[in-house]
């Protein structure tokens, strides 16, 4: 088996994200905390990661053997073997040469982003969206089509199967590692099992993972649909990640949490069920049974065309887990945000602001954006559940060090 699809295979069985995921046991277990390599023949797949990621951050400068050797810890010996298998498995290739201090010129590696591809899925309610992405984690090929996610599993497996297959299909078939799918929560991402999905009901208890491994062939990761747009940020961060909060308005109201620099899913993968926070106890009746839930608030005002009402509740919800998490900023996204982007930044950033002066700041409050990725957000933060644990702990962009 290609050794980059076994890890896939191990990752969705082990549920981790590579070493990105701050509050997975198994990774704190296996990745020595400092994020260095170790040249224990039981950590050669962690330390091909810690490679392989140097070389995705690096781009097409490339980055030389004793730069790996340096920044990994590694001994240059283990570096080049580990560059040698990854060249022969067509991930790796020479970027030219660069002058060093002393001695002849340094060869230089470079990832080769179409060696593998992953294909992230994203099932809202009433859409799919696939994406085909390769190591570097940009989009190749994306297909839109209509789902019913209330139909019931047979329908949407048969959906997921027939979009993947055009998908693959329209580019060329390449070697693909497996399928990251986001959708709506809560659901238990350790067994890939959903649960009860507001508003549908039906889905609770399926396992869903394994059906849709065994639909399309594929390893399959699942994940809550914000954790997988966070996850897929995270990545995109070139100065780091930080800590953060994306907030996903569409058919329904999530969030999904990066503390530390890594996604948070809580002990029991529950974390991030933003939208049923209680903040009016006699307020309207929500999907999830409970009344004054975010959620409820939010979309009954965007029901009723009040705009501005919409986006001061959301703004209440983001300044509670600013307030809660000290977060560094608040990222928005989803098809209702989309739709409306200035009255909702302006509506959170207002709230953010009234926060931060009830603890004595006289300037504006957590900065809110939108976050990037447009309509894609979810989808490609999907296809990152798949590569994220083939890269090691994310790093800024990698600067040359001339040695």
């Amino acid at each position: 088996m290609d050794p980059l699809k076994q890890r896939c295979c191990q990752s969705a069985r082990r549920t981790d994200n590579g070493w990105v995921t701050s509050n997975d046991s198994d990774a704190r277990a296996a990745a020595p905390a400092s994020g260095t390599g170790s040249n224990l023949s039981a950590l050669r797949d962690h330390n091909a990661a810690l490679v392989l990621g140097l070389l995705r951050a690096a781009g097409e400068t490339g980055v030389s053997r004793l730069e790996l050797a340096a920044h990994t810890g590694l001994t240059p010996q283990a570096v080049s073997k580990i560059t040698a298998r990854l060249r022969a498995g067509g991930l790796a290739a020479e970027a030219g040469r660069r002058a060093s201090t002393g001695g002849k010129p340094r060869t230089v590696l470079r990832l080769v982003p179409g060696a593998r591809y992953a294909v992230g899925v994203h099932l809202d309610r009433d859409e799919i969206t696939t994406v085909l992405a390769d190591l570097a984690g940009r989009a190749v090929a994306v297909r839109r089509a209509p789902l019913a996610f209330t139909a019931g599993a047979d329908e949407v497996l048969a959906t997921v199967g027939r979009e993947v297959a055009a998908l693959r299909a329209a580019a060329g078939g390449p070697p693909v590692l497996g399928a990251g799918v986001a959708c709506p929560g809560p659901l238990d991402h350790t067994a890939g099992v959903l649960h009860r999905v507001t508003g549908a009901p039906a889905w609770d208890g399926f396992p869903l993972r394994a059906a849709l491994a065994g639909r399309l062939g594929l390893p399959v990761v699942l994940d809550k649909d914000t954790n997988a747009a966070a996850l897929g940020l995270a990545q995109g961060c070139g100065d780091g990640a930080g800590s953060f909060a994306y907030l996903h308005l569409g058919t329904g109201l999530g969030a999904g949490l990066v503390l530390g620099g890594g996604l948070y899913r809580g002990p029991r993968t529950g974390a991030g069920e933003f939208g049923h926070q209680v903040v009016e106890r006699d307020g309207p009746r929500c999907g999830c049974g409970r009344r004054g839930c975010v959620e409820a608030l939010c979309l009954a005002a965007v029901a009723r065309g009040d705009l501005a009402d919409a986006a001061r509740v959301l703004g209440v919800g983001a300044a509670n887990l600013v307030e809660l998490l000290d977060i560094d900023r608040v990222l928005l996204g989803g098809r209702t945000v989309l739709a409306h982007p200035d009255g909702f930044l302006r509506g959170v950033a207002a709230e953010l602001t009234a926060q931060a002066r009830t603890r004595g700041g006289s300037g504006p409050g957590v900065p809110v954006a939108l976050a990037p990725g447009g309509t894609r957000t979810v989808a490609d933060g999907a296809a990152q559940l798949v590569l994220a644990p083939l890269f090691g702990p994310h790093r800024p962009a990698f600067a040359a060090q001339g040695v």
